[in-house]
């Protein structure tokens, strides 16, 4: 098998992926063979950074690290860390590092978390977002949820695994809370916290029905009334507003033309029946924190579900079921109505059946007299 080589992957692979991504034009520069001075052992060396993306004034952002397709895209990862601390040295930030052999690329953000797989290099803005709440973010823990919000210790207790999972440098989460008890209101506390924080500034929440989209805005503008909300429909999206709500169909219509960091994170509301197939690749894009929300109990969660958001041993984030709530004189337990059908009740019989039944019944093959239901279905009635 052909194996490009590093000037080869650079030029054929790597190069298209940059513009691809909004780098390389006039306005969005980046710095083939960037000279910088290394420290090895305490002796300074020169050496070539492959790519280094530049912010708007011109300082460094990001180091790309190649390295040819027959290579691990890790392969690059100690150099690449030497470019970084060289560029920290020289200015004082710390950049990010994407690492990469043409075919896959991962990204570090050595301040929060180890090298990750992603499906393609962040825009500039993407990385000065990004900047811009590393140096401006504050610790989830010093942000206290609104009560007003959600303020029952469940609700709060939710919340809080959520947070200190990111605090421990996780990206995935499943929250199973049964229907009734607030998982909507519990998950805007959540966003409320991350935006003040200033760790998001950009939310995706996903439903799988245009009625929950409807609700779903209608409850974050009456609990978030100073965060802008939009729908997304019909192939279109409003960039200006910081919150998006679509349908899993709405989103598969936008979703290419979006960068890999577009959203800081993805909320997926009733997870369990509308990530699979087509609208995994939603996920797949975007390089976002992930949030998966059900009423389903978990025992009737399929394992990939529980993979997606990171819940390896099937063990959700945080679960509230529909006894705990009701023990918890949070829901009142329900009651089985049981009813009969008329055919219940008078049974079949297939001399009583329109005529038009019966004949079919003839043409395959059944007497209309030889069809009586009426003595097993009352017996099985029977208290």
């Amino acid at each position: 098998m052909y194996r490009r080589s590093e000037s080869e992957t650079r030029k054929q692979l790597i190069d298209q992926q940059l513009a691809q991504a909004g780098w390389g034009t006039a306005e969005t520069k980046s710095v083939e063979e960037y000279l910088l001075v290394v420290s090895d052992d305490g002796i300074d060396a020169y050496g070539y950074a492959d790519y280094v993306l530049l912010d708007r004034i011109g300082k460094p952002l990001a180091v790309v690290e190649a390295k040819h397709t027959g290579r691990d895209e890790l392969a690059g990862k100690r150099q690449a860390a030497d470019y970084a601390d060289a560029i920290l040295k020289k200015t004082g930030f710390d950049p990010f590092i994407f690492l990469t052999n043409g075919k896959e690329i991962q990204f570090w953000d050595r301040e929060k978390y180890p090298p990750r797989k992603i499906s393609g290099f962040y825009s500039r803005d993407d990385l000065e977002r990004l900047a811009h709440q590393r140096k401006h973010g504050e610790a989830l823990a010093a942000t206290h949820p609104n009560p007003e919000i959600a303020g029952r210790d469940y609700q709060l207790e939710a919340v809080r695994r959520v947070t200190e999972g990111i605090e421990q440098a996780r990206r995935r989460f499943l929250m199973v809370m049964a229907t009734g008890t607030g998982k909507t209101r519990t998950v805007i506390s959540f966003m409320d916290i991350l935006m003040r924080a200033k760790q998001a500034q950009r939310i995706l929440f996903l439903a799988d029905r245009r009625e929950l989209v409807k609700q779903a805005i209608k409850d974050i503008k009456e609990y978030l009334p100073n965060r802008s909300v939009t729908r997304v429909e019909v192939g279109h999206i409003n960039a200006g507003a910081k919150i998006h709500v679509a349908t899993y169909p709405s989103m598969m219509q936008v979703f290419q033309q979006l960068s890999v960091g577009y959203y800081d994170l993805i909320i997926a509301d009733e997870s369990h029946r509308s990530i699979y197939n087509r609208y995994k690749a939603i996920f797949d894009r975007f390089d976002a924190l992930q949030l998966g929300l059900t009423a389903t109990p978990t025992d009737y969660i399929d394992h990939n579900t529980f993979d997606l958001f990171g819940c390896i041993d099937g063990v959700p984030t945080f679960n509230y079921g529909f006894q705990e709530a009701v023990d918890a004189k949070h829901l009142v337990p329900y009651r089985v109505a049981q009813s009969q059908t008329q055919f219940q009740i008078k049974g079949i019989k297939g001399t009583e059946l329109p005529p038009a039944l019966q004949q079919l019944l003839a043409q395959q093959g059944y007497a209309p007299e030889d069809i009586d239901f009426e003595c097993e279905l009352r017996a099985y009635n029977q208290p």
